[in-house]
């Protein structure tokens, strides 16, 4: 009984991490596509392009398929919001579809 008990939060542990490596590795391409976007000779699309390709990379296509880009402001600053939605990983990489949403900033470069 403590055996299998064991292996049940062995297995939990695992699969929480596995979550977060998927909610960080979002968080970083949403960022990067940001920074990406946020170039005074890029476009949003430039920047929702790479976070796709971060994630596609990085995860997987299915977790790439639902990157949007915006201009916003953040405290009077005019930044770039690239916003992913992935699905929550329950079971492995298997979960809820668009279930996890992060996104990125970053400030536009004048000029």
């Amino acid at each position: 009984m403590v055996g299998g008990l064991l292996v049940i939060v062995l297995l939990a542990v695992i699969q929480f991490t596995v979550v977060l490596l998927v909610r960080n590795t979002a968080q970083d391409a949403a960022a990067q596509g940001a920074r990406i976007a946020a170039f005074a000779d890029s476009s949003l699309g430039d920047g929702a392009a790479r976070t796709r390709q971060l994630l596609a990379a990085s995860v997987g296509a299915r977790y790439a398929e639902h990157v949007s880009a915006r201009y916003t402001l953040e405290r009077g600053i005019r930044v770039v919001e690239v916003r992913v939605e992935t699905p929550l990983p329950v079971i492995g990489l298997i979960g809820f579809r668009d279930a996890l949403e992060v996104t990125g900033h970053a400030a536009v470069a004048s000029g």
